[in-house]
């Protein structure tokens, strides 16, 4: 049974709980012994890209003791975009004699949700149903600085009943970023627009994503917008999905 630390991220926990506690049981029916640091904060992506570099290394060294205090085999987190900063710690201690070996080791057992699912544990069917027809919004931080393009897939080809609709542009930005979102509103707005006309365009009940920053942006203007598209997790999809096969 592997042992799981749960990072649950600062969305997560705060606005979307639902993305936490999905992730959580479908861990639990995949087999895995699933903790939680209860010391765990931010990952420190607002502050690292905002340039403050040395702000985020004590963000990070509080990160690290806290995850080695859990001692689990894995970190695994429901988000592709904090999962990446997690996995760049090491670039932060590079030069640090002390922190680099444990900034390496941390970030080697940290694993986005799919990634760990598909990757780590070789399921590619969980099991689920989902009659429904739903696109997918692929993150920027998930796809191009992670790698990850493939595990969501896979998962959700094997949903029963679930019709997967290809998004056109699908790799373009939502337009959230943080605080690109913050610092150029204007940029951020059209770039969204842009996602919805295109998510609207391929038809489809439910979009899903692996990021809650992207989905609480895109799932936003919908609903400003008054278009009743179902916005969903990937967690949330297929933990509901078991409960319903």
């Amino acid at each position: 049974m592997p042992n799981v630390a749960l990072f649950v991220t600062c969305l997560s926990d705060t606005l979307f709980p639902s993305v936490g506690k999905a992730t959580v049981e479908l861990l639990e029916h995949l087999g895995c012994d699933v903790t939680f640091p209860f010391e765990q904060t931010c990952c420190g992506q607002p502050a690292y890209n905002s340039g403050y570099h040395e702000e985020t290394k004590k963000i990070a060294k509080h990160m690290i003791e806290t995850f080695e205090k859990a001692d689990a085999e894995y970190i695994v987190g429901p988000s592709g975009s904090c999962v990446m900063m997690m996995r760049d710690y090491p670039h932060l201690f590079q030069d640090d004699p002390m922190w680099g070996p444990r900034a390496e080791a941390h970030a080697a057992k940290t694993f986005e949700l799919t990634q760990f699912i598909v990757d780590v544990l070789e399921v590619t069917d969980v099991g689920a149903k989902f009659p429904s027809k739903a696109t997918y919004h692929a993150s920027c931080h998930m796809t191009r600085l992670l790698g990850i393009e493939a595990a969501p897939g896979k998962l959700l080809e094997n949903v029963d009943g679930l019709t997967m609709i290809p998004l056109e542009n699908v790799h373009n930005c939502c337009g959230f970023g943080g605080t690109f979102s913050v610092k150029m509103p204007d940029v951020s707005v059209q770039m969204v627009d842009e996602k919805v006309e295109s998510i609207l365009q391929s038809g489809a009940e439910v979009l899903i994503g692996a990021d809650a920053s992207c989905l609480m942006n895109i799932g936003g203007r919908l609903h400003k917008q008054g278009h009743p598209i179902k916005v969903m997790h990937i967690a949330e999809v297929l933990n509901e999905g078991v409960k319903q096969a």
